[in-house]
Order: structure tokens, then sequence, then C-alpha cells
């Protein structure tokens, strides 16, 4: 993945997270457990950013910053989203996700359709 600055992966991520994050009304807040997991992507993409950046896509930083970001990333998929709230913040940041072609490891897609169980 290459980004052409470390402020359009930023702008990006908080684009991202702004979207997921709105609730179309108060009953319908967005849970603490789901907004740290987001927000632990949105840093660990920004780390992933500047790595690729500085180093050039290459070596143990960048492999490093990768499989974190893509370690945050699969928690939110795995993330069991039971409230309305958290349902419609978990698709929102994960169709922001897609449309930037980087939601695309089958472990994602598994763990997704996983937190879709009911484990009642």
């Amino acid at each position: 993945m290459l980004f052409h600055s470390g402020s359009a992966v930023f702008a990006s991520t908080v684009t991202a997270v702004a979207h997921a994050t709105e609730a179309p009304n108060p009953q319908q807040n967005l849970s603490s457990e789901l907004r740290a997991l987001i927000e632990s992507h949105m840093t660990a993409y920004a780390a992933f950013g500047k790595v690729v950046h500085e180093v050039g896509g290459r070596g143990r930083d960048h492999d490093n910053a990768n499989r974190e970001e893509e370690r945050a990333l699969l928690a939110i998929c795995a993330y069991p989203a039971v409230t309305q709230g958290d349902r419609l913040a978990k698709a929102r940041y994960l169709l922001e996700i897609e449309a930037r072609g980087e939601l695309d490891v089958p472990e994602q897609m598994q763990a997704l359709l996983r937190s879709m169980m009911w484990k009642g």
C-alpha cells in the first residue's frame, strides 16, 4: 500500500471514525469498547502510513506496523456489535476501510461473519 501523504492518511481515518461514531439518535450510542477498537485501528493505520513514507515500504518496521494495523482491523471485524449504534458504527467504519480496498484478508472476512452469529 502506498500513501500520498501522512496528512491524507490521517484525514481519511478521522473521516472514517467521524462517520462510524455518528448515531442516528441518543439511544443508539457507540459503546466504549467499539470506540476504543476504532481509535486503536486509526492509530495503527496512521503509524503504518508514516512507516511506509519513512521506510519506503520495506524492512522490519514496515512489517511490524503492517501486522499491528491488520491486528487492530481484525479486532473490529471480530467485535460482536449487539446494539444498533454499534452495528451502524462498525458497518460505516468497515465500509470506509473497504472503499480504500483494504478489507481483503480472508481472516478479516471470517471474523466479520463469525461476529454476526448469535451466541445466545
